[in-house]
């Protein structure tokens, strides 16, 4: 027996309770098993492949994900002068069901939404927003306005987003606003215009930073922006 190949000796135990070390069973168990392999150095060797034979099998490597990511390869900025602007579906707006519309015109456009909510707006809100036109003697009643009804706010990311996001809505007064755009097609008064847009880059890192707070705008990936920028 103890010139036998170790690869053939193997200790089989039933499954039971394991052997805590140090107890009086563990001792038994040795003094057992060198009698049968005959020396130390046998024991180990023996005992290792035994604990080999019960060992737990390792783990199951991850599963790889069914579908490949999109965005691999697409680098998460729109361009490097990629711009970011506010802009703000109005009460009247909200209440005649545009807002869905307006979002579908700035992604048709390739504009990247970073931000998005619905809010009721104080007066003082109204205010501080609308400040570089307190002087206006219609200052009060576009404030009353603007703080009538929810509004949602949205914060849009595109090469030259603010000059184009301008061209988007049209003109200040819905008369002047050329069709196609979103006051030329969508109201005709200019007291119910539907949307506010930033006119200046300035401007639009005030009112980015006013209504949203810096864990409210959403850095990702888009998949077609490969297909929109060169």
């Amino acid at each position: 027996m103890a010139d036998a190949p170790l690869r053939n000796v193997v200790v089989e135990r039933p499954v039971q309770e394991p052997i805590l070390c140090g107890s009086e069973a563990e001792k038994a168990a040795r003094a057992q098993l060198l009698k049968v392999f005959g020396d130390e150095e046998r024991y180990e060797a023996a005992k290792a492949i035994t604990a080999a034979r019960y060992a737990s099998p390792p783990p199951a490597a991850a599963a790889k994900p069914k579908f490949a990511d999109p965005t691999q390869g697409v680098t998460a900025a729109t361009g490097p002068q990629a711009e970011r602007t506010f802009i703000a579906v109005k009460p009247d707006g909200v209440q005649r069901g545009l807002v869905g519309e307006i979002i579908r015109r700035f992604e048709a456009k390739g504009f990247k939404l970073v931000g998005l909510k619905l809010l009721q707006p104080t007066l003082q809100q109204a205010q501080t927003h609308y400040s570089d036109l307190s002087s206006k003697k219609f200052f009060k009643g576009l404030c009353e306005y603007f703080s009538c009804g929810p509004i949602v706010a949205m914060c849009w990311e595109g090469l030259e987003v603010v000059k184009t996001g301008r061209t988007l809505l049209g003109a200040t007064r819905p008369a002047d606003s050329l069709p196609g755009t979103i006051r030329g097609d969508l109201c005709v008064d200019v007291g119910r215009n539907i949307i506010h847009g930033s006119d200046s880059l300035d401007s639009a890192a005030k009112e980015i930073g006013f209504w949203f707070k810096p864990n409210e705008l959403v850095n990702w990936k888009a998949c077609g922006v490969a297909w929109i920028y060169e």
